[in-house]
């Protein structure tokens, strides 16, 4: 038999990698990142090859709310932060706090908190944070009393983030941070509140910089949040083009989607989600431009229209998925049965001829729908098929069958 200590220094660093791999997924996610602590308390060589080697092992401490970050954090070498967890009620900002005090080591921060703790955790924020790639906020609050980030926040740059998602939360000078964060992959955008609205043109002319942005959410609260039309102004000659964007998700008002799409080229784009606050008016012709100029959202051969107890969609797919996200969604919120209709019906009217189609869905989605069969409905009816000028397959659920058939 022979002992594992003959191993040379590169085979034992390899078993360690795989070791780190390997670990139970279902374990927590602080043991699993820390599991590194366990093989350096089995030796003075083995701790002098893992902490000679941080980069190849991943080497992180993992600093949660209950953590006490003043009394560990220097037990260990400076090694990256990754702080994480929900805030209690009371007593657990001010180890949060102390592991945001090591600005030049942390790397990720994913707090979900309630609104009255976001001012203390932003107070050790205003510091550049020269190493973060990952930063979440999340305001637990269904009603928040409206916090403000003030433009001082990182310092106002971000070179190395990835990753951000803020709830709930007014940054009015994201745009501006956005400038610096150049190599951002992902950014979401929940809740937006009305007091952190920001013009498509804004948001826009910061995204123009984000060659590697892969996804992108912007929801806003209120539909107060929309352009002025007063100042509106003729879509440019020329857009911003966002080249690694392959999904795009927004919940807003239709005037500020035009004014968006209206300004952006994105040739990857496989996969959208759009979802509209409930309005009279659906006409959207920038979007049917949109698609009409983006390779990956032209030709969907199958359609879903779909009827939900508070809203209403429709869905374009490719029967033969190119993509792993391959819907383009459209949504309404509305309650009303007639509305539904009437909002599905602007909208398929006012996107790109729909010629393409040829399996078309129209599904109730929820069991207590009762239809009214008269008149009025089956125009609506008439007016909703009337877009889809080359479907082969019609299929059609037993609530909307007689309607439907009495307006063909």
């Amino acid at each position: 038999m022979v002992q594992i200590d003959v191993l040379p220094d590169d085979v034992l660093l390899g078993i360690f990698d795989f070791y780190m791999m390997v670990m139970d997924p279902s374990i927590e996610f602080k043991r699993e990142t820390e599991a590194w602590q366990t093989l350096v308390h089995v030796c003075r060589r083995w701790r002098y090859l893992v902490f000679g080697s941080p980069r190849l092992l991943d080497l992180q401490l993992y600093c949660t709310p209950q953590t006490p970050a003043r009394d560990t954090l220097d037990v260990w070498p400076a090694l990256p932060l990754l702080i994480k967890g929900r805030l209690a009620v009371t007593n657990t900002t001010d180890n949060v706090i102390a592991a945001l005090g090591q600005s030049n080591r942390v790397c990720q921060v994913n707090l979900s908190l309630d609104d009255c703790q976001l001012k203390e955790v932003l107070a050790p924020m205003h510091v550049s944070f020269p190493e973060l790639e990952n930063l979440q906020l999340w305001i637990n609050d269904e009603t928040p009393t409206i916090k403000v980030i003030p433009d001082s926040f990182l310092g106002g740059s971000a070179p190395h983030l990835r990753f951000l998602t803020f709830n709930s939360i007014s940054f009015p000078g994201l745009p501006k941070l956005l400038l610096s964060a150049t190599h951002l992959v992902k950014l979401t955008l929940y809740g937006i509140p009305h007091s952190g609205y920001f013009s498509p043109e804004a948001i826009i002319a910061s995204l123009s910089v984000l060659s590697s942005l892969e996804i992108l959410h912007l929801q806003f609260r209120s539909p107060q949040s929309r352009p002025d039309w007063g100042s509106r102004r003729p879509p440019p000659s020329k857009r911003s083009v966002l080249p690694a964007l392959r999904r795009f998700y927004f919940n807003g008002v239709t005037e500020y989607l035009e004014e968006l799409v209206s300004r952006i080229d994105t040739p990857q784009l496989g996969h959208g989600n759009i979802t509209f606050f409930n309005q009279i008016d659906f006409d959207c012709p920038r979007l049917a431009q949109f698609i009409n100029c983006t390779p990956a959202l032209r030709g969907r051969d199958e359609a879903h229209v779909q009827f939900y107890d508070s809203s209403a969609l429709v869905i374009l797919r490719n029967r033969t998925p190119q993509f792993d996200y391959n819907d383009f969604w459209i949504n309404i919120s509305c309650k009303e049965q007639d509305w539904q209709v009437s909002s599905i019906e602007q909208v398929c009217n006012s996107l790109p001829p729909l010629s393409w189609v040829e399996d078309l869905y129209i599904e109730p989605q929820y069991p207590e729908l009762v239809w009214k069969d008269d008149a009025i409905e089956n125009a609506l009816w008439l007016e909703l098929l009337r877009p889809f000028i080359t479907v082969k397959n019609l299929y059609l659920s037993k609530q909307f069958a007689p309607g439907i058939a009495a307006a063909l």
